[in-house]
């Protein structure tokens, strides 16, 4: 038996997109035990795995924080013995870490971002647009690279079937023949949320639908209030922001006919457990290879522009100062392209 250590620290959705790559290598080298390291928070993502994955916090902003923190996490990772290290995040943290497991003998490999590819499909000028190796595949290579080559097999973490609704009955009701619509309309960076007063025509339009109930994602105070007051001003919508834990929201998630996301963390939840997810681009691209686990290209919404993208992660002013690539894309279209899934 190898004892396999992977290590992604962050963001939510990056961790997200290794759970298909980890859930398929367990799957397929049940003989081996593997150990995800990241952030005390994102243990929820984890808890379907098959019995041969563990997942160890790391407590970044506290005990495990500066260098000396790095050093005492180094050390209790040693303690456990692993026998490869697949570094799938590559920053200054992971870079020391897997430093001292090299110096300390161990097999060590980790993950290529393709950043010289990426700048060519953002960059201003002369860019080269074309499809990039996704971040599903960057993870698989580092794992080929240890030894450990994997078939992308994952469907769900709920395998074929559905988590399990009874405990939030109080909250969703019964779905029954109802069709179920998640809408999170909120993301990290500017450049990856479609103008607000726009998503609530959205929301608008669809909750006036025959047997259609809306459940509206998203997180902290500020996005709690708005869309409370959203749901307080549409019939049939409910804000479950802050209501529900993580494996709640993925476990209702499950259930949903759709989820309407932005290029964020509840795209690739979604993903997770087998929801088909409608994105919403503006100045990042599915090209940059994060597109949702297993969503097709054509649930997509985006307008082409010659300056798309102009980002990876949606975090540059916009080049024009006016978004056109998210105030382009009308209402009129987003509903329309729900209700095909709706019907």
């Amino acid at each position: 038996m190898a004892k396999i250590l992977v290590i992604r620290l962050s963001a939510i959705g990056d961790v997200a997109m290794t759970v298909p790559v980890i859930h398929s290598l367990a799957t397929q080298y049940p003989q081996h035990q593997i150990t995800v390291l990241s952030r005390n928070n994102m243990s929820a993502l984890f808890k379907e795995m098959p019995t041969n994955v563990s997942f160890w916090g790391a407590d970044i902003k506290g005990h495990h924080r500066g260098i000396q923190g790095l050093n005492r996490l180094y050390q209790e990772l040693k303690a456990e013995g692993f026998d490869y290290i697949a570094d799938f995040h590559d920053v200054l943290r992971t870079q020391y870490l897997r430093l001292r497991f090299r110096l300390a003998g161990k097999k060590v490999a980790h993950i290529h971002k393709g950043r010289k590819e990426k700048k060519q499909l953002t960059r201003k000028e002369n860019k080269v647009k074309r499809p990039l190796a996704s971040s599903f595949q960057r993870y698989s290579d580092v794992l080929k690279e240890l030894g450990f080559p994997v078939s992308l097999t994952f469907q769900s973490i709920y395998g074929e079937g559905k988590g399990d609704l009874s405990s939030l009955l109080s909250i969703t009701g019964e779905k029954g023949t109802c069709r179920w619509i998640g809408m999170a309309p909120f993301a990290t960076h500017a450049g990856k949320i479609y103008p607000l007063e726009k998503m609530k025509e959205v929301m608008a339009r669809l909750s006036v639908l025959p047997n259609v109930k809306i459940f509206l994602f998203g997180g902290g105070p500020k996005e709690t209030s708005i869309l409370s007051e959203w749901a307080e001003q549409c019939p049939s919508t409910l804000c479950i922001a802050g209501k529900l834990k993580w494996a709640e929201e993925l476990t209702l998630m499950s259930h949903l006919d759709v989820m309407v996301s932005m290029d964020s963390s509840n795209m690739h939840l979604a993903s997770m457990v087998h929801t088909p997810v409608l994105s919403i681009w503006g100045a990042t691209h599915p090209y940059a290879g994060f597109m949702g686990w297993k969503q097709p290209d054509t649930y997509a919404i985006q307008t082409e522009m010659e300056c798309r993208p102009c980002s990876i992660f949606g975090n540059k002013p916009c080049h024009r100062g006016d978004y056109a690539c998210l105030h382009g894309i009308s209402p009129e279209l987003i509903v329309e392209r729900i209700e095909s899934f709706l019907s």
